[in-house]
């Protein structure tokens, strides 16, 4: 697909290059992360009618600063990529191409879901009126800054899933679905901080089995 939009695929790139990565990987962050953010969107939305607030300024700025999170990671992610395929470790199918880079890249993924950082992030997610009501700002600036911080315990809570594709592929259509699934149902699933727990020790495990079989 990256070959199809006029990406070079076996030598350096060139800033055009870098360019699509970027765009690729900010269309596949929004499409992903703004399902998982539509609760909270609603929310917010239903607050400002509640309050008699005129106008969809405020909600599409809430919106835009919580992609703005995600696009920033979007570059990051991309100069990533770029260095990985500088270096000639990414595979024709844009994975990482030594199975130890994957399985380390699984584990410090599964660690990651583990971790108290995740947990914390994690429960902002899940509780969108908790977040509403302990982070409230009016007017456009505090619409911004509240899509901001929104955007940034996501960000926390979903970062080192996203690495993931770089070890089933960046541009697997399958894996980025199922990963959308997987983050819905981290953030609106009934037992969604047990699923994200169940998924670590899956990770760590899949990440350990693959160093060994290397």
């Amino acid at each position: 697909m990256m070959a199809d939009m006029g990406m070079v695929m076996d030598m350096s790139w060139a800033a055009r290059d870098v360019l699509f990565a970027v765009a690729m990987w900010s269309v596949m962050m929004v499409g992903m992360m703004t399902p998982a953010a539509a609760p909270v969107i609603m929310l917010y939305a239903g607050a400002h009618r509640g309050r008699g607030v005129p106008g969809m300024a405020p909600i599409i700025t809430f919106g835009a600063g919580y992609l703005m999170i995600w696009i920033a990671f979007s570059v990051a992610a991309a100069m990533a990529q770029w260095a990985l395929h500088e270096a000639a470790l990414l595979s024709p199918l844009m994975s990482v191409a030594s199975a130890r880079t994957g399985a380390a890249i699984l584990i410090a993924a599964g660690v990651y879901q583990l971790s108290p950082i995740k947990g914390a992030c994690l429960k902002h997610c899940r509780t969108p009126l908790g977040f509403l009501l302990s982070h409230w700002r009016s007017g456009i600036a505090g619409a911004l800054g509240m899509g901001l911080r929104h955007g940034a315990y996501c960000l926390g809570c979903c970062w080192a899933l996203m690495t993931v594709l770089f070890v089933v592929g960046v541009m697997n259509l399958l894996w980025v679905a199922a990963l959308t699934i997987f983050v819905l149902v981290e953030k609106i699933g009934p037992a969604g901080a047990i699923v994200a727990r169940v998924a670590g020790v899956a990770m760590i495990a899949a990440g350990a089995a693959t160093w060994f079989n290397a």
